[in-house]
């Protein structure tokens, strides 16, 4: 039996294999200090959060006109130049989806993201192509570190968490997933996660790196 039979990586998409900067939906067409006011006075990233739970964008448009709404303005640009966010391929990344691949690695998506703007994805970083399928958080109203996205995950695609590695550049997500049973691993690198799964076996050593020959 294959040594990777039964295993499988679960890989978070954004600042993972795609690069998300949001304030690159803003540049040449409003002043980055009235980007960082926008971003302090709604708390983007609980605001954010909301979208990827499965919020609308035509509500979040409508929560902002009755709380911030000096600031729908500002929404209205991040949402018509998304695209502009996704900078391409985290450096390394591809190439590690393709060797896992051929590896024979069960490899899926498990991303906090808008159900309406995740099509922008996989043309940004086309590796997310050769993901078996990515679980939404926006499609099924569940988002990280939420314990029950990672249940739902396991559920729907049959996996053992305990043979399944989950990686996630967030620490807080990497902890929900860990709270479930998965072998949660922090992403920083291409580099450094390449090193963490050759050592959980998923990977062959790199060549001149295994034990020597006598």
């Amino acid at each position: 039996m294959s040594a990777v039979a039964g295993r499988a990586v679960v890989l978070d998409l954004g600042n993972v294999l795609v690069r998300w900067d949001p304030y690159r939906a803003y540049e040449g067409r409003m002043p980055r200090d009235a980007v960082d006011r926008f971003f302090a006075d709604v708390d983007f990233a609980t605001f954010n959060h909301a979208q990827d739970a499965g919020r609308s964008w035509a509500d979040a448009r409508a929560v902002l006109a009755r709380s911030h709404p000096q600031h729908v303005g500002a929404l209205d640009l991040y949402v018509r130049h998304f695209a502009d966010t996704l900078t391409g391929p985290v450096p390394g990344s591809a190439e590690l989806v393709e060797d896992l691949r051929a590896a024979g690695v069960r490899l899926l998506g498990l991303t906090n993201w808008s159900a309406e703007t995740f099509h922008h994805a996989q043309p940004a970083a086309p590796a997310i192509g050769l993901l078996e399928d990515v679980l939404v958080s926006g499609d099924v109203g569940l988002a990280k570190p939420d314990p029950a996205v990672f249940r739902l995950l396991a559920a729907r695609y049959a996996l053992d968490p305990a043979r399944t590695v989950f990686v996630d550049d967030s620490p807080v997500n990497v902890d929900g997933a860990r709270s479930v049973g998965f072998d949660g691993v922090v992403f920083t690198d291409a580099t450094t996660l390449r090193a963490d799964l050759t050592a959980r076996g998923l990977l062959p050593p790199a060549a001149g790196t295994g034990p020597s020959a006598t």
